[in-house]
């Protein structure tokens, strides 16, 4: 079974909608870039499923951010994503965060920032304050100010996986929301081993054995960072020369990391003089 795949649904009977995703490798991949502490493993985890679950959401061809900004320990916690569910992320943090700290605990006062921006038509943003105790608690209010959709989150990591379930109301024409608090009340029932380690249809079978649930076919979730050096040899061109050079004279060489991933670009003096040329495309094709 993969784990890392988004699924689909509908209630045939109520119209109510859902999704449910399962990651573990690329998780995994977002974790390797840095040594994140448990509680943050944990964050990013959450924010990668709901990620998904935004990203889902979406009836257009582009991209999404859900980015955390905050006066905590953790100043900034993001995941970008595309409609093809590829992600990456990143956090930033200092001091010591202990391994049950609360998302107030990790980001003080700040706010959640949802951007999304089509291929084709107007950038949209929604904010919202982080007041609740969790991460699925501030996208369930995002939901409601946004959209005037009763929505329920739940999300799930552990360092290794992570999991989240969606279940939102369909528009409709009444506002009986009777469906959707029942099947909120069987959903809540889902336990952390539950998402972890069974597949789609064994899940739903056992929250919603007594209703008719349409499963559609998943969708592949897979980590994928846009970085390259020809990226890495814009943002240096950004610099002044001098203090380039500087550098380079010291170390003999230019490093510069990925904060998104492992990889490390290296420039030696060829590239940084090509860089400063205007012509650094033309001798990384050579």
């Amino acid at each position: 079974m993969s784990k890392d795949i988004l699924h689909r649904y509908l209630f045939d009977n109520a119209d109510v909608r859902g999704e449910m995703v399962q990651l573990e490798k690329s998780y995994q991949e977002i974790l390797s870039a840095n040594e994140y502490p448990f509680a943050l493993q944990q964050l990013l985890g959450q924010l990668m499923a709901a990620t998904s679950l935004l990203t889902a959401t979406i009836k257009f061809s582009g991209d999404i951010s859900v980015q955390l900004q905050g006066d905590g320990p953790v100043s900034l916690a993001v995941i970008n994503g595309t409609n093809l569910q590829a992600l990456r992320g990143v956090a930033r943090w200092k001091g010591e965060l202990a391994d049950d700290a609360s998302l107030t605990d990790l980001m003080g006062k700040g706010v959640m920032v949802i951007t999304l921006t089509p291929d084709e038509g107007e950038r949209y943003q929604g904010i919202v304050s982080l007041e609740n105790e969790s991460l699925a608690a501030c996208l369930e209010e995002y939901f409601s100010q946004s959209e005037q959709l009763p929505t329920r989150i739940t999300l799930f990591a552990d360092g290794k996986q992570a999991a989240g379930m969606l279940l939102q109301v369909l528009p409709t024409q009444t506002d009986e929301n009777e469906d959707f608090n029942h099947l909120m009340a069987l959903t809540e029932t889902i336990k952390q081993e539950e998402l972890f380690t069974l597949d789609a249809e064994e899940i739903l079978h056992r929250l919603y054995h007594q209703e008719e649930v349409r499963l559609f076919d998943p969708v592949d979730v897979t980590f994928k960072c846009t970085c390259s050096k020809e990226r890495s040899a814009k943002a240096l061109a950004t610099l002044a020369q001098n203090e380039v050079e500087t550098i380079l004279a010291e170390e003999g060489k230019i490093e510069m990391g990925c904060e998104y991933c492992p990889a490390v670009y290296t420039f030696d003096s060829i590239d940084i003089a090509a860089i400063f040329a205007g012509n650094f495309e033309s001798t990384t094709q050579q």
